[in-house]
């Protein structure tokens, strides 16, 4: 666990003296959502942090009991109070929830099922079972973890004004447009087939091993 508590410490974890360096959104589905409603509104939100505010891709998971989830990581520790109001606004038309969840990997004790980060282009085949059977391999999470960055201040300081001026002169804060970057690089925009995963794996030298779907 020393690898994977050293890439949750240098992401997430602020220090003892306040504020907080981790920004957690939880995407459930909703009431006449389609199957994968809660993961397209994941990949909006996703997408339109890169493309229209320009910053690092965040980590992406499932609850273990209902929910994808979007990890965002700040270099410095900003307030409660600057976080929230940085994903209310990020989610204003996105229907998603401020969540301060424990981080995963855990077993969600009321589904018996793990919560885990997860590879972006493997999101929809977990819509309507958002949690693992057994615990994911430390390796493996860590691998997911490794390549992220964190926020700068300065990254985050511009994109709450950005968010702040959207706000004031638009009811839609920030939308990814079809033809943006992102999207033509498909990050959470497509789904990554199998052979990429593994391929993705290989390269961190992980044998991968998938759950049998019925």
């Amino acid at each position: 666990m020393q690898k994977l508590n050293a890439e949750l410490s240098r992401l997430y974890l602020a220090p003892a003296n306040g504020g907080t360096r981790c920004i957690s959104l939880a995407f459930r589905r909703l009431a006449g959502d389609a199957e994968e409603g809660h993961w397209e509104r994941l990949c909006m939100v996703a997408n339109a942090l890169q493309a229209e505010l320009g910053l690092p891709a965040p980590a992406v998971s499932i609850s273990g009991a209902g929910a994808f989830g979007l990890w965002l990581s700040l270099e410095k520790p900003v307030t409660a109070a600057q976080a929230q109001e940085f994903a209310t606004l990020v989610c204003a038309e996105a229907d998603a929830d401020v969540t301060a969840g424990a981080l995963p990997p855990f077993l969600n004790q009321a589904s018996g099922k793990w919560a885990a980060f997860i590879h972006p282009g493997m999101g929809a085949s977990f819509a309507g079972d958002e949690g693992l059977d057994m615990q994911p391999p430390e390796a493996g999470q860590v691998a997911l973890l490794e390549g992220l960055e964190s926020i700068a201040p300065a990254q985050f300081a511009q994109a709450l004004d950005q968010l702040r001026q959207s706000a004031g002169a638009s009811p839609e804060p920030v939308r990814p447009a079809a033809s943006t970057a992102a999207a033509a690089e498909g990050l959470l925009l497509k789904d990554a087939t199998l052979e990429d995963i593994v391929n993705f794996l290989h390269s961190k030298n992980i044998e991968p091993t998938f759950r049998f779907l019925k």
